[in-house]
């Protein structure tokens, strides 16, 4: 058991008969009333964001989440076939489990699949990738002031917004989190 008085960002607990990883904390203390902690929580088995709201000094329980590094091989139907690197063993997950995941996958590229008590949560991706744009409109010098996007879609098939400075064939180093332009790669 962990108190929630000693919440870090990315500490997975279990509540409520769900896996959950803590996004964001805040410790509250009011000036009449007793204090509390106000969270926003991932559910790590469908990826549901929920905002909820802990008495100081509440118990729950830590869950021990097991990170094995595998490689993306390729699709297979409706499922995705990841390879351990060490043990070359095979794992099959459902597209349905790795929506946000697909956008920036790409073949051999290496990930962590996330496990608990032997089931199979998901797939945690780098931080940023590097992908290619495959196609987008050419950008022409002088046409703005600044801060100009244009769209440009990346060889996963995924749309962002980049500057009009980005061609088809650059590499773009893009945030996974939100999906977000970062540089040229």
């Amino acid at each position: 058991m962990i108190s929630v008085n000693d919440f870090k960002t990315g500490l997975t607990i279990e509540v409520d008969n769900g896996i959950w990883r803590v996004l964001e904390f805040q410790h509250v203390k009011p000036g009449k009333g007793a204090a509390f902690v106000r969270s926003k929580l991932r559910n790590l088995r469908n990826g549901a964001i929920q905002e909820k709201t802990f008495r100081a000094g509440e118990k729950v329980g830590k869950a021990q989440i097991d990170n094995r590094r595998m490689q993306y091989l390729y699709a297979s139907g409706d499922s995705h076939v990841f390879m351990d690197t060490e043990t070359y063993d095979q794992t099959e997950l459902p597209e349905a489990n790795l929506t946000h995941e697909l956008k920036f996958l790409k073949e051999n590229m290496e990930v962590h699949i996330q496990s608990y008590q032997g089931e199979t949560l998901g797939v945690e991706l780098p931080n940023t990738v590097t992908l290619e744009v495959t196609e987008t409109e050419p950008g022409i010098k002088g046409d703005t002031a600044q801060g100009a996007t244009k769209a440009a879609t990346v060889e996963t098939g995924y749309t962002l917004n980049v500057p009009l400075f980005v061609n088809q064939g650059d590499l773009l180093i893009i945030n996974t989190t939100d999906g977000s332009y970062v540089s040229r790669g």
